[in-house]
């Protein structure tokens, strides 16, 4: 690889899932040091570690439930002091998605997924600016939103607000943010391929792959290099920003 964050000390959130341990692994490749957050279960972003490691790289695996406050500062307290009193990058992945009518959706509910997408996102990065703020050179912190935060799926509709939220955020944050050189932004995928998606949702990925120029699911990959981007010295000069990675979809005509 071309080691474009060579140096760096990065955090990616639900590193246990296929996005995350795209993004971990591609971070680790481009030369960082990676701490890798899961919440519950730790052995996928172990494997993931055991292969950083094994490849001569550093990587760590740290758990913690991001809908605390006080747990996500220690996370971001953590892997700073791991990284040797540094953090240059945080990739805010974690999320959920569960699917549920707006009709009968409790306020319950709505509140779980907006927590859990949201509000960990803005803890997150709030406890990673305290660090950055006081280091030379800053850092980077990149959400991951969806493309659903502009185009609305049925039974989605708090997955979606909170994605379009995170949106905002990202750019609130990168006005604030910025004076301590931070720089805030994010990633918007499109339909990402997991293990069995074909099988689960046929329709919707013939539909996907027939609507999307390119031709096909995304890969975690896809969205990992642009965080890499993003994080590396290449965009020093974007903030605020939300990339679209979704293979073109967004382009195609509705009527």
């Amino acid at each position: 690889m071309s080691g474009l964050l060579d140096g760096q000390v990065a955090l990616v959130t639900g590193a246990g899932g296929g996005i995350g341990r795209g993004i971990a692994t591609r971070f680790a490749e481009e030369g960082a040091a990676v701490v890798l957050h899961c919440r519950t279960v730790p052995g996928a972003a172990a494997e993931v570690a055991d292969r950083v490691r094994e490849s001569g790289g550093r990587a760590l695996v740290l758990r913690a439930d991001l809908t605390d406050e006080d747990a996500c500062r220690r996370l971001l307290d953590k892997a700073a002091e791991w990284g040797g009193g540094r953090l240059t990058a945080l990739v805010n992945n974690a999320g959920v998605q569960p699917l549920r009518e707006l009709p009968g959706m409790s306020a319950a509910e709505w509140r779980a997924v907006v927590d859990a997408n949201l509000t960990t996102v803005f803890a997150c990065t709030q406890a990673a600016a305290e660090i950055m703020g006081n280091q030379a050179g800053g850092g980077s912190v990149t959400h991951i939103a969806s493309i659903e935060a502009t185009h609305p799926a049925p039974r989605h509709a708090h997955y979606s607000a909170a994605k379009a939220a995170v949106r905002m955020h990202a750019r609130s944050a990168a006005l604030e943010y910025g004076p301590l050189g931070i720089r805030v932004n994010t990633v918007s995928p499109g339909l990402i391929h997991r293990e069995g998606l074909e099988e689960s949702w046929p329709e919707g990925v013939r539909r996907w792959t027939q609507a999307a120029p390119i031709g096909r699911l995304g890969r975690p990959e896809d969205v990992a290099d642009a965080c890499v981007f993003l994080a590396s010295h290449l965009a020093s000069w974007i903030t605020g920003h939300d990339l679209v990675v979704d293979g073109g979809v967004s382009a195609r005509p509705t009527w």
